[in-house]
C-alpha cells in the first residue's frame, strides 16, 4: 500500500504553484468579461468568401462603433462584439453592411444591456456562494463534524481558483472571454468535485467504524488507496469525451469543454490530493492548539 498522505505537503505546493501565477493574474489582470456581463450587442455575419476582416474594421470605424472584438468562426462566419447600439442605430449598421458588403449576410443581432449583464454577474456569484454554503452544511450534517465540510470546501475552492486562474490567464494571453456557460462549468466541475470528496469521506468513515484503534492518517490513506483508482477511471471516461467535444465540437462550445477539461481535472486531482490529507492536518493542529 503506497503512503499517499505522507507527502501531503507536496501536494499542497504543486496547488500553489498553480494557483499563484493564477491569483496574481486575477488580482492584475482580471477576467475578460463577455458581452452577458458587460453589456453589448453581438453580430453574427457569414460569407461564402473569405471575410475581409480589415474592411470590416475600417466600416466600424467610419462608423464610429467601439468594438470590443472580431472572432473568427467555422464555416465562413464571424461574431463581432460591439458597445451596445440602440435599435435605430442597429437597424442602420445591419443596413450599410449589406450595402457595403453584397456577398456578406447578417445570421443574427442581439443586444444586452449593462444593467442586464450586472445582474447575470450578480445572480451567478450569488449561485456559487449559495452552493458552497449548502455543501458545507449538508457534509457537516452528513458526517456529523463540520471538519468534513470545511475541508470539502477548501478543496472545492481549490479548484475555483485554478479554473478562475487559468482564464484569467487565457483572457489575458489568448482574448478568451468568461461568459454565462463558464458559470455553468464552475458549478459543475464543483458538483462533480464534491462527488469525488464525499466518496473518499464515506469511506474514511467506514474505516474508523470498522476499526476503531487505527489513526486518522492510516484511515485517510487506507481510503485513498481504495478509491484512487475509482476515481481516475471515473474522470478519464468523462475528460476523454470533453477532450473529443474540445477537437471536435466547434467554436461555441470549445472554451466551455475546455474549462470542464480543466475543472474535472483539477476536482479528481482536489478530491483525493486536497481534501483528504487536510483532514489530517486539521487533526493535527487541533491537537497543538489543545495543548
Amino acid at each position: 500500500m503506497i503512503d499517499f498522505v505522507r507527502f501531503r505537503y507536496l501536494y499542497f505546493f504543486l496547488s500553489l504553484l498553480i494557483i499563484v501565477p493564477g491569483c496574481y493574474s486575477l488580482a492584475r489582470f482580471g477576467l475578460k468579461l463577455s458581452v452577458d456581463f458587460t453589456g453589448g450587442t453581438i453580430l453574427e455575419i457569414s460569407s461564402p468568401t473569405p471575410l475581409p476582416l480589415e474592411e470590416i474594421k475600417k466600416f466600424f470605424e467610419k462608423k464610429e462603433i467601439p468594438v470590443v472584438s472580431f472572432q473568427r468562426m467555422e464555416g465562413g462566419r464571424m461574431i463581432i462584439r460591439t458597445k451596445p447600439l440602440e435599435r435605430e442605430k442597429r437597424i442602420e449598421v445591419k443596413k450599410e453592411i449589406e450595402k457595403s458588403f453584397p456577398k456578406i449576410s447578417i445570421l443574427s443581432e442581439q443586444t444586452v444591456g449593462p444593467t442586464l449583464g450586472k445582474e447575470l454577474l450578480v445572480k451567478a456569484i450569488g449561485g456559487m456562494v449559495l452552493s458552497l454554503l449548502l455543501i458545507v452544511v449538508f457534509l457537516a450534517f452528513r458526517f456529523n463534524s463540520f471538519r468534513f465540510g470545511l475541508c470539502a470546501i477548501l478543496a472545492m475552492l481549490h479548484d475555483t481558483f485554478v479554473m478562475l486562474g487559468s482564464f484569467s490567464l487565457l483572457g489575458h494571453f489568448f482574448q478568451v472571454e468568461v461568459d454565462t456557460l463558464f458559470v455553468t462549468a464552475v458549478l459543475t466541475v464543483l458538483s462533480g468535485s464534491v462527488h469525488d470528496t464525499v466518496v473518499i469521506y464515506e469511506r474514511i468513515r467506514e474505516i474508523l467504524r470498522e476499526r476503531e484503534k487505527i489513526s486518522l492518517k492510516e484511515t485517510v490513506n487506507i481510503a485513498i488507496n481504495e478509491t484512487l483508482v475509482r476515481s481516475i477511471n471515473n474522470s478519464l471516461t468523462i475528460l476523454f469525451v470533453l477532450f473529443a467535444l474540445f477537437l471536435l465540437g466547434g467554436e461555441t462550445i470549445k472554451w466551455f469543454t475546455a474549462a470542464l477539461l480543466i475543472g474535472i481535472t483539477s476536482g479528481t486531482y482536489s478530491s483525493t490530493f486536497i481534501a483528504a490529507p487536510l483532514l489530517v492536518v486539521w487533526e493535527r493542529l487541533s491537537r497543538k492548539l489543545r495543548r
